[in-house]
């Protein structure tokens, strides 16, 4: 039985190393220039046109024809897509599992909503590469990833909210409290999949310890974190000190954000995907 792992590229990961892997990007479109959300894309010169640019901006999800292309000839396919209520990606994804079933009879996907983006995202990649080691069918994982994905959370904090604004998520006046005077916008992803926020802090270092306290709220015990940034790797560094300090057991990892949570992170941004007991 073959499998393979399929994420668009909100997860910001294009290989593995325990699974066969396949990312479907997703597009960034700034006036006459479309960045596509793959390993040949220069994530920081995006950032730096992105920052220089002055007019609107808006994100395109994969097609349906996309996700099929990813899928290979795997017998089991599992995918993982960024929350849907930011993008379409999980639309088209369920439309492409319907055709490869349909075309493929015995054939099977699950597509799974994360609810969440980025780091988030990636704890559940990182949960299905580990269950398909395990050597379960898909039945039995489809269950795990359903119990797992309650114990999964995403906090992020955003020095600007500009693209969020340009792009229609954000209203302009909320869009303002960002980066005046120094504001962070701390926020998270409900169990619904909506980024709220759910604080305003005159400091990056008020804005790391609430990160921490909303661990500690939501239940953090040491398990997994995953932390990605945008252009920010001392506040990273400083956040996975302060996680460790609290928690010394907790696994932290750092990465760098892609194109696609680089835009809407945007320069400074930090998110933060974690378990709970």
């Amino acid at each position: 039985m073959t499998h393979r792992i399929v994420a668009d590229s909100a997860a910001d990961l294009l290989t593995l190393s325990l699974a066969p892997f396949s990312s479907v990007p997703l597009k960034i479109t700034a006036g006459e220039h479309t960045y596509v959300d793959d390993e040949a894309l220069d994530v920081s010169g995006m950032v730096n046109a992105l920052r220089a640019f002055k007019g609107r901006s808006r994100t395109a999800c994969p097609s349906p024809d996309e996700w099929l292309a990813a899928f290979g000839d795997a017998e089991n396919v599992f995918c993982v897509t960024i929350t849907s209520t930011l993008s379409g990606s999980h639309n088209a994804a369920c439309v492409a599992a319907r055709e490869y079933q349909d075309k493929f009879p015995g054939r099977r996907v699950l597509v799974i909503d994360s609810l969440s983006a980025g780091p988030g995202m990636l704890l559940l990649v990182e949960k299905l590469e580990e269950l398909i080691q395990q050597g379960l069918d898909l039945d039995a994982i489809a269950q795990a990833m359903a119990d797992y994905q309650k114990t999964t959370h995403l906090v992020f904090v955003l020095e600007s909210l500009r693209n969020f604004v340009s792009n229609g998520r954000v209203s302009p006046a909320v869009g303002a409290l960002a980066g005046l005077l120094g504001i962070r916008i701390v926020g998270i992803a409900s169990a619904a999949g909506d980024l709220k926020p759910i604080a305003k802090c005159r400091s990056a270092k008020k804005a790391l310890a609430e990160i921490v306290e909303n661990l500690r709220e939501r239940g953090f015990s040491g398990g997994k974190v995953r932390i990605s940034h945008c252009r920010n790797e001392n506040a990273a560094q400083a956040l996975k000190e302060a996680i460790l300090t609290a928690w010394p057991r907790a696994e932290v990892i750092i990465r760098c954000t892609r194109a696609l949570c680089s835009y809407y992170a945007e320069e400074g941004g930090v998110l933060v995907g974690f378990e709970s007991a």
